[in-house]
């Protein structure tokens, strides 16, 4: 088993609810000099002829706002693990170009990685019509609820292009207050949870077998040098140890689904509601986050649609190798890019 952290975690990190609801310092407001600036960058871009992914950060400048983008890196890393950046008039853009200047963004806080078999650098968090609960299918492309999960990058970061008609809150929890929770009243359930499960890849890992899991177990918590790392999703561990002939039973799915219920408690989880051009940039090592289910509008335009980005920090903390290859890629991988046979019916839901 992993090492254990010697005893509760404390740091700005650790947070209920109250204490986040009354802390301003995570959400960051850009100014209307900011926001030029980001204009003249995508111009700039734009005028070369450059799209979305086509460039990096020394091709998009942001000189007026780069103390602010460190501020956030390190408030995610450091600080509370969570950021909201608002200012943002989303409705002045067209969707390619709300692209390029969110890529733009990301590239200054790290490294994008793939989401999906298909190499999408950027996807869109919007409703299918896919069933949630059926194989293999992935959470964000559903209206469903969406239980507390962390993302295999270092970071996740959603831009609300629409928010939905109805619900769709996002919800958020510090894995570091599950932790002490747990060590707290239920210290039996940490041992399973250092030691690890297989995860599910549903259908996206690096072999041609549909239920292909990861090659070893993944911690749930992860201590090293110093600092603790969380990487948790009750579905993806319960249906990759169901595939890997091992269901999970007794004290380990008790561990599982305490992890789940603490993350959604009350005291513990804050809600948070997207406005049009928020930016929300969580931490996957310290942050659980979940969804409330949501109602699209009728029209087309106007459904709720989420743009996603995973990225690596450039200088992100050290992590064990058991923890670090998440998705069968090696460390901080992304999800392997698959011939596109097989995805063509998921481009045409994506389109």
């Amino acid at each position: 088993m992993a090492e254990q952290a010697p005893g509760p975690v404390t740091g700005p990190y650790v947070w209920t609810s109250a204490e986040l609801a009354a802390d301003e310092g995570w959400v960051y407001v850009l100014s209307g000099d900011e926001i030029a600036e980001i204009d003249t960058a995508v111009a700039a871009v734009r005028e070369r002829g450059l799209n979305a992914f086509e460039f990096d950060r020394k091709d998009f400048p942001l000189p007026r706002l780069s103390a602010k983008v460190d501020a956030v890196i390190d408030q995610v890393e450091n600080g509370r693990g969570c950021a909201l950046i608002r200012g943002l008039d989303a409705e002045r853009y067209d969707e390619e170009t709300l692209k390029t200047l969110y890529w733009g963004l990301g590239v200054h806080l790290g490294l994008p990685i793939t989401q999906n078999a298909r190499g999408q650098l950027i996807s869109h968090v919007r409703n299918t019509g896919r069933d949630y609960y059926s194989h293999n299918v992935r959470g964000y492309t559903t209206n469903s609820r969406i239980k507390p999960h962390c993302d295999p990058a270092d970071t996740v970061g959603l831009l609300c292009a629409h928010p939905a008609k109805q619900g769709g809150e996002s919800e958020i929890a510090s894995a570091m207050s599950v932790h002490n929770e747990l060590l707290a009243n239920h210290p039996e359930y940490l041992p399973p949870l250092y030691e690890g499960f297989y995860f599910d890849l549903r259908g996206e890992g690096v072999t041609d077998d549909p239920d292909e899991v990861t090659f070893h177990r993944v911690p749930v918590f992860s201590y090293l040098d110093g600092r603790l790392s969380c990487r948790f999703n009750a579905k993806s561990i319960i249906e990759g140890q169901i595939k890997a002939g091992q269901p999970l039973d007794g004290i380990a799915l008790e561990a599982v689904e305490a992890v789940a219920e603490l993350a959604g408690r009350d005291d513990l989880r804050y809600d948070l509601t997207f406005r049009r051009g928020d930016i929300q940039i969580l931490s996957n090592h310290m942050i659980l986050h979940a969804r409330k289910e949501f109602e699209d509008f009728p029209e087309p335009e106007c459904r709720r649609n989420l743009l996603r980005l995973w990225v690596n920090l450039r200088d992100g903390r050290k992590l064990a190798p058991e923890f670090a290859d998440r998705l069968n890629t090696g460390p901080r991988g992304g999800i392997m890019v698959r011939p596109p046979e097989g995805h063509q019916e998921e481009e045409r839901e994506h389109s």
